[in-house]
């Protein structure tokens, strides 16, 4: 038995999937961790394979072949320090969430995830078998409570290990980043710590996976429920923790307490971990857009600078009869503030085109929005043989106000292989954009401030799709709009508690009437960095069908 133990807390980025880099990956860390004293490395929740695997969990080579890897990784244990690490384990029939003690060469333990989610963006119970409560893990004469992720969510598996012995509690973690939900945890485990009376360690990945983004933002609390420890936020990190035995139980000594992000610090920085994660994981040399002189297009073209830096971003200025003089300056003026490659390629020969060929077909109809949505695809046709021809991916740039109601033209402005603002309202798009002018947090390739032109951010919103259009010639204000969807999509609220907020109450109908019926085009958008509680595809599921009308 010890009454020291030093152990390293692996906050790392793994990729779905890449079991071997992510075996890599690991042996870094581990050998790190080695080299500085400590006795025991916790990575986190499935990471051998990456979280959240999917249904890759079914196919039973993909199991196999994280068993192989956890095997191997064993054998760099004869030695020390030990390992806990994440990865599905199958046993007879079953495959688990599970956490696998590495020691001395070989496999010694593993615990099974217990309360698996099934909510929001998780869907476990489809893939996995739940495990039984947990019981301790001995290591060095110390009883180790490993509970996974979700178990520290509700009381059942933490008073198990308590009442079974456990003397600390390491905690793998899977969760993904949303808005202020660091608060949310840090709350939990404060609650956990203080039914349980252990000190616990939670550890997050870090990195984008998709449209989740996990922030990492790992930490220690102490039974005393003082803070020992804060990982930094969206970058992979290796805590080397020390804790001691005393006569009141495990300690872990006060360390580093990094800075947390928060309100648009924290979105940007999300956004800008998906995109990078997204691009280079699925390994694009860069990316394409369209730069409009618009707002949206400029918060992405900057997200993506930060993100991939300015030699991998092309900005396409794409200009038709109702584009403004001043939307052609302010694109301009934003490319090389950005410092990114900008090219204009008119679209008045396609446009005119396609026109043309629909003529005999259109002819005595009155010009409406069909002619608007020409100019919008013959935008995309353009934007995607750019990327068929030097292998860019497309960014889409629709933010979450336009998603909601519709205001996007399928296979026009919609057409793209990511959007970082998907889940983003417009009003905070302004924010987004005032914030980051005058900001750049440690790690952002983009230039230091006034990134984007003041005129972008000042003048009135339109698509510019006819002459003189604004986007408030079909939509309310955005400040209207933006908290009647929160209501609606955050908070799903009855129309007649959203009309008590102040808003005409046929106003309130219309916005729900256009968020139902746009459902299919949310179906074919691009994936999106989840920033909010429910974003649109995984946590907010609506059918398409769908003749429900809130009455008030």
């Amino acid at each position: 038995m010890t009454d020291r133990l030093v152990i390293a807390l692996a906050q790392l980025n793994p990729t779905v999937g890449a079991v071997a880099a992510n075996l890599a990956k690991a042996r870094l860390a581990h050998k790190e961790a080695k080299d500085k004293g400590a006795d025991l490395v916790l990575y986190s929740e499935l990471y051998i394979c990456g979280y959240p695997p999917e249904d890759l969990v079914l196919r039973p080579s993909f199991v196999a072949a994280c068993r192989e890897a956890v095997e191997d990784l064993a054998r760099d244990t004869g030695e020390g320090p030990a390992i806990l690490v994440g990865t599905p384990w199958r046993e007879g029939k079953s495959v688990y969430n599970a956490v696998a003690l590495l020691n001395n060469g070989k496999v010694e333990a593993l615990r099974f995830k217990h309360d698996l989610p099934n909510y929001g963006v998780f869907d476990e119970k489809r893939v996995f078998a739940a495990g039984p409560a947990p019981g301790p893990i001995s290591f060095k004469g110390v009883r180790l409570g490993v509970p996974i992720c979700e178990d520290i969510w509700t009381e059942e598996s933490c008073e198990t290990l308590a009442e079974t012995g456990a003397e600390l509690l390491l905690v793998p973690n899977g969760s993904p980043f949303e808005q202020n939900k660091d608060d949310t945890r840090l709350n939990l485990v404060v609650a956990r710590v203080t039914e349980t009376g252990l000190p616990l360690a939670y550890l997050n990945q870090v990195g984008g996976q998709d449209e989740l983004v996990f922030d990492g933002a790992s930490f220690v609390i102490n039974a005393d429920r003082s803070l020992a420890l804060q990982m930094p936020m969206f970058g992979e990190a290796i805590a080397i923790t020390q804790w001691a035995r005393g006569e009141s139980g495990w300690h872990m000594e006060k360390s580093d307490i990094a800075r947390l992000p928060e309100k648009e610090e924290e979105t940007w920085l999300a956004c800008v971990l998906g995109l990078k994660d997204y691009v280079e994981k699925n390994r694009f040399p860069g990316v394409v857009l369209g730069l409009s002189g618009g707002i949206d297009s400029a918060v992405v073209a900057a997200m993506a600078v930060d993100g991939l830096g300015a030699e991998r971003v092309h900005c396409v200025m794409l200009p038709y009869a109702y584009t403004s003089k001043d939307s052609l300056v302010d694109a301009e003026a934003c490319a090389k503030a950005l410092g990114v490659r900008y090219d204009v390629v008119p679209i008045k020969e396609p446009v005119e085109g396609f026109l043309s060929a629909l003529k005999p077909m259109f002819n005595g109809r009155n010009r409406d929005t069909t002619e608007e949505n020409i100019q919008s695809r013959s935008r995309g046709v353009i934007l995607m043989a750019i990327s068929n021809k030097f292998g860019s991916m497309v960014l889409t740039t629709g933010n979450k106000s336009e998603m909601s109601v519709g205001y996007a033209t399928l296979y026009g402005d919609m057409n793209g292989g990511f959007n970082p603002i998907k889940d983003v309202y417009k009003t905070e798009v302004y924010r987004l954009a005032a914030w980051r002018n005058k900001n750049r947090p440690a790690g952002l390739k983009g230039p230091e401030r006034d990134l984007i032109p003041e005129r972008i951010i000042t003048k009135a919103p339109t698509a510019e799709l006819r002459e003189n259009q604004t986007d408030q010639d079909t939509l309310p204000p955005y400040d209207a709009l933006d908290d009647i969807l929160s209501c609606l999509v955050e908070a799903e609220m009855p129309v007649a508690d959203i009309v008590k907020r102040g808003h005409p109450e046929a106003l309130v109908k219309r916005v729900q009437h256009m968020l139902y019926v746009a459902e299919y085009k949310r179906r074919q958008a691009a994936p999106g960095v989840k920033i909010t509680r429910r974003n649109f595809g995984r946590d907010r599921r609506y059918p398409i069908v769908n003749g429900f009308r809130d009455q008030g």
